[in-house]
């Protein structure tokens, strides 16, 4: 039987391999303008005003940390691998903007007292979505949110909109939920729904 230690190795060493590419898919990079725009258009509405303690859970290169922090946001970016992380901090410079990046799982991440949980693409892989969820509300401030960015892919991955909701629904908590079907967000057409749910404490 693997043991949890054994799964969060692999996991690490699978996304370690993933890093040097990871780039390669636009809405990964954020490089392109029009592309950072967008995504600023995405986010904007459902963040708090600037400056908010954000934390981008599963960060990757760090894509959407320095977007954020570029505008005025404090991010600290969560991911399990350090190649990746290594590409963020890399990002990070590069932008000018002063981001944090540590290494962690993003189920149960090194952070505390955020007025933001943000993930994109996360929470489908997870092995405990529920916990997780638990996990997250626990790390919000008073008024706290959780912004997730997920999608049910073409392939048969990812999550629901409707189920992702009926996991996040607590008493107390108001759940948005929003199609990301603009093919522009993510650089090509798509064949798959795509959404962001906030969830509101």
């Amino acid at each position: 039987m693997t043991q949890p230690g054994e799964r969060t190795h692999d996991r690490r060493a699978l996304w370690d391999a993933e890093a040097a590419t990871f780039d390669d898919e636009p809405h990964h990079s954020l490089t392109d303008p029009l592309l950072r725009s967008l995504w600023w258009d995405v986010l904007e509405p459902v963040l708090p005003r600037p400056p908010s303690r954000i934390a981008d859970l599963g960060c990757g290169t760090g894509s959407l940390a320095v977007l954020l922090a570029e505008r005025g946001h404090d991010v600290v970016g969560v991911d399990l691998s350090p190649r990746m992380l290594d590409r963020a901090r890399a990002k990070a410079a590069a932008h000018g903007v002063d981001a944090a990046f540590l290494v962690g799982d993003a189920a149960a991440p090194p952070v505390t007292g955020v007025d933001v949980v943000l993930t994109r693409h996360v929470v489908w892989a997870l092995d405990d979505v529920p916990a997780a969820l638990d996990r997250w509300f626990s790390l919000l401030a008073p008024e706290g949110r959780l912004v997730l960015v997920e999608g049910l892919w073409h392939t048969g991955a990812g999550i629901a909109g409707d189920v992702l909701a009926g996991l996040v629904a607590r008493p107390g908590v108001t759940v948005e939920l929003t199609p990301l079907d603009d093919p522009a967000l993510w650089g090509a057409p798509l064949d798959d729904s795509r959404y962001v749910l906030v969830a509101r404490t």
